[in-house]
């Protein structure tokens, strides 16, 4: 794949990261990628058409993929009362630094209405690639619009935060009691912007005859666990919020961060950086701790660049959804030519 030579900052002309496909599916769409500390790879599929196969899938050192955890949790039959013990619309994967994987299932086919109550976190030991444990949720928690979205895992204090992309806000999950609150709902800060316009490759992005609206969806923890960073898709600003207040349920109050530009996935690295995916540009950039953007990468093959992992030798994964060729956008017609990808920089 080409990537961009060099990257200009300001008046600083740096060495571009170069961007390696690791993992390609010209079948099924990508959204989410985690790398687990021992270094396995899952990448997830959102349940969006009717062409559909494996939700999680593990993929090998050969870039082969098989379902994870095991194929019955794949292969849900359509029907609302066993969608509880299987995965009905997985949009993310992650895995936390105690070795398990979180999968994030907000239970909408087709970016629909929630199958209630199938919406859930489910846990996987990646010791024993066992199922430890099923979240679920109250229809106070998940409403019939809530699109669960995105997750980020506190594992010292036995907390969990999640995007609801959908409705618009955030979801604070004891992770030990199992117990969740919302937070935020109707702020500004978790809503999608005015004025926002997105394009691909130079194409814009458009249903309707506008820009695709979704509310808050990339999120970032910081490396200490005091701070949860989060932005609107449709939207241009990134804030942030102390987590002692998400944890207490004491009404947090958000802070304007950084303004950015539309982006799907954010990821901050152990040194405090964030990694920002450009949707417009089709591009990676890096903020640094005094909030300098740089662009680290960039190629037209990094088509709607979505969701970040990290693995244990520090470098950056991220997938390319073309979420910008999906029939909705194109009446009724997918426009994608290139596989679904996952890029390693």
């Amino acid at each position: 794949m080409k990537a961009l030579a060099i990257a200009l900052v300001g008046t600083i002309l740096l060495n571009a990261a170069s961007l390696t496909p690791v993992y390609t599916n010209n079948d099924f769409q990508i959204t989410g990628v985690s790398v687990s500390p021992s270094a396995r790879m899952f990448v997830n599929f959102p349940r969006w058409s009717d062409r559909y196969l494996n939700a999680v899938i593990e993929v090998d050192k050969s870039g082969t993929g098989k379902p994870f955890p095991n194929e019955e949790w794949n292969r849900w039959d359509g029907k609302p009362d066993t969608a509880k013990t299987h995965f009905v619309c997985v949009q993310s994967v992650v895995a936390d630094d105690t070795d398990t994987l979180w999968i994030v299932d907000p239970a909408a086919p087709n970016l629909g209405l929630t199958i209630q109550p199938a919406a859930k976190l489910v846990t996987v030991n990646l010791k024993t690639n066992q199922v430890t444990r099923v979240y679920t949720f109250t229809p106070e928690i998940v409403k019939p619009a809530t699109y669960l979205n995105d997750i980020r895992i506190d594992t010292k204090r036995h907390t969990a935060y999640l995007t609801d992309s959908g409705v618009g806000g955030l979801i604070v999950v004891d992770t030990q009691s199992g117990k969740a609150h919302r937070a935020l709902d109707g702020d500004k800060s978790v809503m999608k912007e005015a004025g926002i316009s997105i394009s691909v490759n130079g194409k814009p992005v458009l249903q309707n005859g506008k820009p695709p609206q979704f509310n808050s969806d990339a999120i970032a923890l910081s490396p200490d666990g005091d701070y949860l960073y989060y932005q609107a898709l449709t939207g241009a600003t990134m804030y942030r919020v102390k987590t002692e207040a998400l944890r207490n349920g004491t009404t947090p109050i958000p802070e304007l961060f950084a303004k950015t530009f539309p982006l799907d996935g954010i990821w901050m690295d152990k040194q405090g950086r964030l990694y920002l995916s450009n949707i417009n540009e089709s591009a990676i950039y890096r903020m640094s701790l005094d909030k300098k953007l740089e662009k680290v990468a960039q190629s037209p093959d990094l088509e709607w660049p979505d969701t970040f992992t990290q693995g244990p030798d520090g470098s950056i994964y991220i997938t390319s959804s073309h979420i910008n060729d999906m029939p909705r956008f194109h009446e009724g017609k997918s426009t994608r030519t290139k596989p679904y990808a996952i890029f390693k920089m």
